[in-house]
């Protein structure tokens, strides 16, 4: 059976950083594209930044702070956000697509406040 677990969310000060893992069970994760979404109370969820194989994208808006990388070893993908705005408080999914195979996360909340 195939999970992924989302970790490291939580309460941060507006300026401050947090780094969320997405680490992957049942499955090689290095296989899939990986993305890491959000979605703030009363909005659609939209992606932040998407890693593959042969690149990485991000959602023009958060050029900059947010950076995705992956631990192909830990079998998990991480995003660092620095300069953490409000804004960027909502529940984080990640996302592993191969195909039309696709799992997601249980999510992790990030609360930026001071």
């Amino acid at each position: 059976q195939v999970q992924l677990v989302e970790s490291g969310g939580g309460l941060v000060q507006p300026g401050g950083s947090l780094r969320l893992s997405c680490t992957a069970s049942g499955t090689i994760l290095a296989l899939y594209a990986v993305g890491w979404y959000r979605q703030a109370p009363g909005k659609q969820r939209e992606l932040v930044a998407l890693i593959s194989s042969r690149s990485t994208n991000y959602a023009d808006s958060l050029k900059g702070r947010f950076t995705i990388s992956r631990d192909n070893a830990k079998n998990t993908v991480y995003l660092q956000m620095n300069s953490l705005k409000p804004e960027d408080t909502a529940v984080y999914y990640c996302n592993a697509a191969f195909g039309v195979t696709n799992y997601w996360g249980q999510g992790t909340q990030v609360t930026v406040s001071s």
